[in-house]
């Protein structure tokens, strides 16, 4: 069985008074991980990596090579360009990929699986079959990637070996438990060990000197602990089959892991350069280009799908106007609240901690039992939060951005942007500019796997209205406008959505 590590691998980190304070302008999850010392030595020079060219990292629409394999129609939204003369075939079935025993039935009984979905269908055959090429996928959360990477970790461990095989690497906390949650399911007749590497909490702090190596065959975690597990010499990458590196384009953001990102990869490549790299992003900029040049083989395999089809095709978009901050938490309890209750679950998204609490308790002073997650809180608090919001205890959450990235929640329905989300940039003189990549994963927590929703974005101001525009003109789409206090324009709208008869 997959054993849970969790409450030991929080005794990773050192107590409250050692860690640095989170800064506000860590805007995307809010949220700095530990520092540790510097490494000395063990990082070999990144000129031993293969080279490739990383513009090429996009299907040229003159010159892709088209699959083979694929049967999908001539409009599908997923595209997928190999490498080299490894034939693959489009699995319709999981028994299609010569699974072990024990695997099929954690997907037919576990995880309640009948066959692939058509992202599986493409993705499994390469992640699966010798000679085991490296994958960077483009695709955003909802489609059933991370079935894909589970499973491929899960097919190259051999549970008789006590030692590390598998390393998947997550930008935040909950996400990381997320996906090692998944793989127990999936994996609970395999015999895999699995160890969660996650900031801990001070009261379970153990000094690193007293604590053992790491034998689980599985570990899933977030950059600053990992990195701190290698460096102390507790987490082995000899014996590492397969590497999956989860939200590349954010752990490489400025404002994200960049450094514990790349110095992991760095030590990895010097003592163990044949292992499988899966790599999954939003986008393609520079940051993650940087990555796929330190990481990935020449000889590799990619997959991308259209992003802007996703979820606007399944979740209906609309804006109401307000005039000020009021309006805002009156339009969320007066309209959006009353009309939509019994629509499923709701998560409200604001930039930064201090607003996400200013609008908990504008909303807890009018009788809402709402909660909140952000960075102030303790690791403990936000587990908990999020598990009750899991298991439909609560019926709203506000969130910063820390939960917009990969967060499966199936019951959520309905998503309230209290503030589009903006790209930071230094001085007050330009403009700001949407942060498209976050607004489209926002908009895909209220469609996870293709299911309907409703997302309401309060405008306030010329600068809210100049940002909305430019969210229409990137995506090509109009979104409705719901007038504010219009009791049948929220009706109509949620109609609209398939959430109200």
């Amino acid at each position: 069985m997959v054993e849970s590590a969790s409450g030991d691998s929080s005794n990773t980190t050192p107590p409250p008074e050692s860690k640095p304070a989170a800064t506000e302008h860590k805007s995307w999850a809010d949220e700095a991980e530990e520092e540790v010392p510097e490494e000395t030595n063990d990082a070999p020079s990144s000129s031993s990596v293969s080279s490739l060219n990383v513009d090429a990292l996009a299907i040229d629409e003159n010159k892709k090579t088209a699959t083979k394999f694929l049967d999908e129609p001539e409009d599908s939204n997923i595209q997928a360009v190999t490498s080299g003369n490894t034939p693959y075939t489009s699995a319709s079935t999981f028994e299609d990929l010569n699974l072990s025993p024990e695997l099929l039935k954690g997907l037919y009984v576990e995880m309640k699986f009948q066959k692939p979905s058509k992202i599986q269908a493409i993705s499994l055959p390469m992640i699966l079959s010798p000679p085991h090429k490296d994958l960077i996928a483009q695709a955003y959360n909802g489609l059933g990637m991370t079935t894909c990477f589970v499973l491929g970790i899960l097919s190259r461990v051999d549970p008789s070996l006590k030692a590390p095989q598998a390393l998947y690497i997550c930008p935040t906390r909950e996400l990381a438990i997320q996906n090692t949650e998944v793989l127990q399911k999936m994996g609970k007749y395999t015999g895999i060990i699995s160890k969660s590497a996650v900031p801990a909490d001070s009261r379970d702090y153990i000094p690193m000197a007293k604590r053992a190596p790491i034998m689980a065959q599985v570990v899933i975690g977030t950059p600053g602990t990992i990195k701190k597990w290698i460096i102390n010499k507790k987490l082995s990458a000899v014996r590492l089959n397969i590497l999956v590196f989860d939200e590349a384009d954010q752990m490489l953001a400025q404002d994200g892991f960049k450094d514990d990102s790349l110095r992991i990869m760095k030590y990895i490549r010097g003592v163990n350069a044949n292992f499988q790299v899966l790599l999954f992003s939003a986008t393609f900029n520079e940051f993650v280009k940087n990555l796929v040049s330190r990481t990935v083989k020449k000889d590799h395999n990619q997959l991308f799908v259209k992003k802007e089809k996703l979820s606007f095709e399944t979740v209906k978009q609309f804006r109401v106007n307000c005039l000020d901050e009021l309006s805002k938490v009156e339009v969320i309890k007066d309209y959006i609240f009353e009309i939509g209750e019994n629509v499923g679950q709701t998560i409200i998204f604001a930039p930064t901690r201090d607003r996400a609490r200013m609008l908990h308790e504008s909303l807890a002073e009018f009788g809402y039992e709402v909660t909140s997650i952000h960075s102030a809180l303790q690791h403990e608090q936000r587990d908990q939060l999020v598990k009750e919001f899991r298991d439909g205890l609560t019926q709203v959450l506000i969130s910063t951005d820390v939960l917009a990235r990969g967060f499966d929640q199936q019951q959520v329905n309905l998503v309230i942007n209290y503030d589009l989300p903006v790209n930071h940039i230094v001085g007050y003189a330009q403009e700001q500019e949407p942060d498209y990549e976050m607004y489209l994963h926002r908009v895909g927590m209220a469609g996870r796997f293709g299911r309907k929703g409703a997302v309401f974005n309060l405008i306030c101001g010329e600068r809210d209205v100049n940002l909305m525009a430019k969210i229409e003109q990137h995506f090509g789409t109009h979104i409705t406008e719901v007038r504010a206090k219009s009791v049948e324009d929220y009706k109509v709208a949620l109609r609209g959505a398939g959430l109200l008869q």
